[in-house]
């Protein structure tokens, strides 16, 4: 039983609130956001308690999405009745920045009268759902992760010459007729997170994969879709003997509406997609990666003349040529008292700072082509600077997004649509690969 739905900005601005029992007051929302900010460290609990009353929340789209209850109510359902309502919120408004809440809060509030009453869950089905809520969302042009006029990340291969403009994907799945949310369009997305640790000597330590496929259709009416992955495509320990590159994982799960019939052979998906975006698959590969590493890095950390510590980083770029890694980010944890830094980066588009309060340099390289090798030296100017001081250089943590490519190589080998659809209709494929957590041992 739900008491109060509120969305907060990260600086805890209120977008939303609905209350829908009367069992607390509205300053409910300001002292959930003092109980986040009075945390430290890292991520604040998902469930959070104030007197008699619980606070469950999750993070989408840099928003705090809320939802409170004094009832002994499951926080897995309330958690997973919030992941659903961003979804819905996502097919209707298009995305989930806090500028589309704001430009779409009548629809939302329309949403949530029709998905609880009186605290009671009704339904968070988009197709029911459409039947009832008749305001219509306001597009904004928000930036994507897929933006083609940088990295060109759309396109399957019989789509080559042709690319879908970079907010295709985060328009509302209804919109008025004659716009661009009536073309007949269905993504599939190939979405891959990675989590590495690499040794002080190189070696590999751990290597985690979390991938999904994930499906967004603009279609009105489709009655089935195959979708056929890697023929080479195991699961477990098993081994395939065939021509192509094998794709190995340890688990796999489906969606409920996925039918498997054609898996176990042909490694074909079908699934009748309702407007709107899910998740078909999910799967998982753990302590292995079947290629190299996408970066390597080259340290070399000690103290001039001057009493200054000196960092020598060489980063390298394992990934294919034709790739390239976008928004990679370097943190580099450096000794307390770091006062002043001077570096010299090896080409112009890089930037770095120190960050005191962190205790940490901070390195940019917007793009990072596949086979490159960049390189950075630090000059640190450290009060009561001791060869105990050098010991607290590292961990290195590095982000990036890889597009294009995925570390397992699951490709998709072809989408098809049955029955074939009247008029114009467009069918994308993309691929990406994020880091969670990629942290190199110095």
């Amino acid at each position: 039983m739900i008491s109060q739905v509120f969305i907060l900005s990260s600086k805890g601005d209120h977008l939303i609130y609905k209350d829908f029992r009367g069992e607390a007051g509205k300053d409910a929302v300001n002292k959930f956001y003092e109980m986040v900010t009075a945390l430290t460290g890292g991520q604040p609990p998902v469930v959070m308690k104030h007197k008699e009353l619980h606070f469950v929340h999750i993070r989408q789209g840099g928003l705090y999405w809320v939802a409170t209850t004094k009832a002994d109510a499951s926080p897995f359902t309330i958690i997973e009745f919030l992941n659903r309502l961003t979804a819905l919120v996502k097919d209707y408004c298009g995305c989930l920045l806090e500028k589309s809440v704001q430009m779409n809060f009548a629809l939302i509030y329309e949403l949530l009268d029709e998905v609880v009453d009186f605290g009671y869950i009704q339904t968070t089905s988009t197709d029911i759902l459409k039947n009832f809520i008749q305001t219509e969302a306001v597009s904004s042009k928000p930036f994507s992760l897929f933006d083609l006029s940088n990295v060109g990340l759309f396109g399957a291969d019989t789509q080559q010459n042709k690319v879908a403009p970079s907010a295709a994907a985060t328009r509302p799945i209804v919109s008025s007729q004659g716009e661009q949310g009536s073309k007949n369009e269905i993504f599939v997305d190939v979405i891959e997170r990675m989590s590495v640790v690499i040794g002080a000597n190189g070696v590999l330590m751990k290597a985690d994969i979390e991938g999904e496929i994930r499906v967004k259709c603009y279609m009105p009416s489709c009655s089935e879709m195959r979708i056929g992955l890697n023929e080479e495509f195991s699961i477990g320990k098993s081994q395939l003997s065939g021509y192509g590159a094998a794709v190995r994982v340890d688990e796999c799960s489906f969606h409920q509406a996925v039918r498997l019939d054609e898996f176990d052979t042909y490694r074909i998906l079908k699934v009748c997609p309702s407007q709107g975006e899910q998740t078909v698959m999910q799967y998982q590969l753990c302590d292995d990666l079947p290629t190299a590493p996408p970066f390597r890095l080259f340290p070399s950390i000690e103290r001039d003349s001057g009493g200054r510590l000196l960092m020598y980083l060489k980063l390298r770029c394992d990934l294919p040529p034709k790739s390239a890694a976008i928004n990679v980010s370097i943190t580099i944890p450096v000794p307390k008292g770091s006062l002043r830094l001077s570096q010299e980066l090896s080409s112009p588009d890089q930037s770095a700072e120190l960050q005191p309060k962190n205790k940490a340099v901070h390195w940019e390289i917007p793009r990072f082509p596949g086979g490159a090798q960049l390189s950075a030296l630090f000059k640190l100017e450290v009060s009561g600077l001791s060869a105990a001081s050098l010991q607290e250089v590292g961990p290195v943590s590095l982000s990036f997004e890889l597009p294009k490519y995925t570390c397992t190589g699951l490709q998709i080998r072809f989408l098809r649509l049955s029955p074939i659809q009247p008029g114009p209709s467009q069918r994308w494929v993309r691929y990406v690969t994020h880091s969670d957590s990629y942290t190199i041992r110095i």
